[in-house]
């Protein structure tokens, strides 16, 4: 008989069908699972984001002995807890023998190069719950200019058959974008999200957090996320139902008065292994067909999974795991004390950040061009703005986070992900939002008094980098529309955003 092996899962991989289950033996092998110290403290986690995955770890290691496997599971408050996930499994391969550790290969290069260093034996078998494996991504880009996840979207399209006729996309077209830029309005009977009842599972974890994290940025209570598999299913469901019709037209929108619109709130369970991505995307596709749903909904609900999602992993891993210190506009002013709550004027950031703190989420506008448009035109350091980004949010896994706010968002990889700078002045917010209507700054002042500190830096920020960005065709009318504005104007500008951004580095209130 062959010795026994330690099938080591992460905490974001919680699917029966995960890899490094293949093929193993219930009889002989043991699966093992681990609260530790190196993973809630790498970086300040909201405490919902960890007690979300301790709970799901927690409910996941009983899905898993009530099929007959042998799970050893360590507690964060096990007073034998080595705090690495590598240590506890050395530590049940010790204990059982075993001379082996088998896992699905981790989802960040911190934990692929540690498991490299280990001295057993970690076998690493390939993540098969994406549509593109690596070597996929990797073979698409290769010999290619510009990585465009436009076009790696459209090669998705054709090897799934997702919303495809006869080899076309549905409708005539690959992307509805144009469709799904409409502001939204306050509406009565819009459905709410849907919440979950805390178990004595759940109830326990959230006791551990509290007492362990209760200090960290972000409000653990209430907690009414899903943690099982079947109560993820159930957030589907009510998400195909109530909100995937109009998802697509008010995807940007922003509501001071609903945090949630239509968007699906999935995204964590989807990278925390609780939904299956094709699994959701089928789903999408059959309430097209059937009419129940438009297909600018249906394509641009589809786009952010199998394009986007697959597109940034695979980024992530092709880049190497210096990417997220990537910094080509060299901006080093210090993350501000607004982003971890400190008080400010900006209504519209104020909204974010306390939406951030309470929910552990904010969805992709008011990440991109909101507190991103912000840092990015303020001149923030990008691997502090990651780092925020990575904390605070209750879906960031850095091989999704670092890529959407390292490339798209603060463009600090020089252009890899993004043709242009997502920036912009304020009218983009008050366009798409209602925040600009009870804040301390108004909109439509460019300068003095009052004046949107969007509209300055926006400005200032062309300005700082005209050399880089001045013949980028998508940009050049924006210089062309400052350089018609008289010197004085100009040089107003710029002398009043670098004493906005002299007092936001001082830490005083603005």
């Amino acid at each position: 008989m062959s010795d026994p092996k330690v099938i080591l899962i992460l905490g974001d991989q919680l699917t029966p069908e995960i890899s490094s289950l293949k093929g193993a033996d219930k009889s002989r092998d043991v699966v093992v699972m681990a609260e530790v110290g190196a993973e809630t403290d790498y970086v300040p986690h909201h405490p919902k984001k960890i007690a979300l995955i301790f709970s799901a770890m927690r409910h996941f290691a009983r899905e898993l002995e009530e099929a007959g496997w042998t799970v050893a599971y360590t507690r964060l408050d096990d007073p034998e807890n080595t705090h690495s996930v590598y240590g506890e499994a050395r530590r049940h391969a010790e204990r059982v023998g075993a001379k082996e550790i088998v896992m699905t290969e981790a989802g960040e290069w911190r934990l692929r190069l540690e498991a490299d260093e280990s001295p057993t034996l970690v076998r690493q078998k390939s993540d098969t719950r994406f549509f593109a494996s690596e070597r996929d991504f990797a073979d698409w880009a290769k010999g290619r200019k510009a990585l465009r996840m436009e076009y790696f979207y459209r090669e998705m399209r054709r090897k799934t058959g997702l919303l495809m006729d006869d080899g076309e996309p549905c409708g005539g077209k690959w992307n509805f974008d144009h469709d799904n830029r409409k502001p939204a309005s306050d509406d009565l009977f819009r459905v709410a999200p849907i919440t979950f009842e805390q178990d004595e599972i759940t109830s326990e974890a959230l006791d551990l957090v509290e007492v362990k994290f209760g200090s960290n940025f972000g409000d653990l209570h209430p907690f009414s996320m899903a943690v099982t598999r079947a109560d993820a299913e159930a957030a589907r469901d009510h998400f195909l139902d109530h909100h995937l019709a109009d998802f697509g037209t008010y995807q940007d929108a922003m509501l001071s008065s609903d945090r949630t619109l239509h968007h699906s709130l999935l995204s964590a369970y989807l990278n925390i292994g609780l939904l299956d991505p094709l699994d959701l995307c089928r789903e999408v596709e059959a309430r097209y067909r059937a009419g129940k749903v438009p297909i600018n909904s249906a394509e641009g609900f589809i786009r952010q999974i199998l394009g986007w999602r697959e597109y940034v992993r695979g980024l992530y891993f092709l880049k190497g795991p210096d990417y997220p210190n990537q910094n080509k506009l060299n901006h080093q002013r210090k993350l501000p004390p607004l982003y971890w709550g400190a008080e400010t004027k900006m209504n519209c950031l104020s909204h974010a950040v306390l939406q951030t703190k309470e929910d552990a989420y904010a969805h992709h506008i008011q990440r991109l061009m909101v507190t991103g448009n912000f840092a990015l035109i303020a001149g923030i350091n990008p691997k502090e703005v990651h780092e925020w980004y990575l904390s605070v949010y209750i879906d960031a896994f850095e091989w999704v986070e670092a890529p959407n706010t390292v490339g798209m968002s603060q463009f600090a990889d020089g252009g890899v992900i993004a043709s242009k700078p997502y920036v912009s002045s304020g009218n983009y917010i008050h366009k798409m939002s209602d925040y600009c209507g009870d804040c301390h700054y108004s909109v439509s002042r460019k300068t003095g008094e009052g004046a949107c500190p969007f509209n300055l830096l926006y400005w200032a920020f062309m300005d700082r980098h005209r050399e880089r960005f001045e013949k980028n065709p998508r940009m050049a009318q924006m210089y062309r529309t400052w350089d018609r504005m008289d010197e004085d104007k100009r040089e107003t500008v710029l002398r009043e955003a670098d004493r906005f951004l002299t007092r936001l580095s001082k830490g005083e209130p603005v």
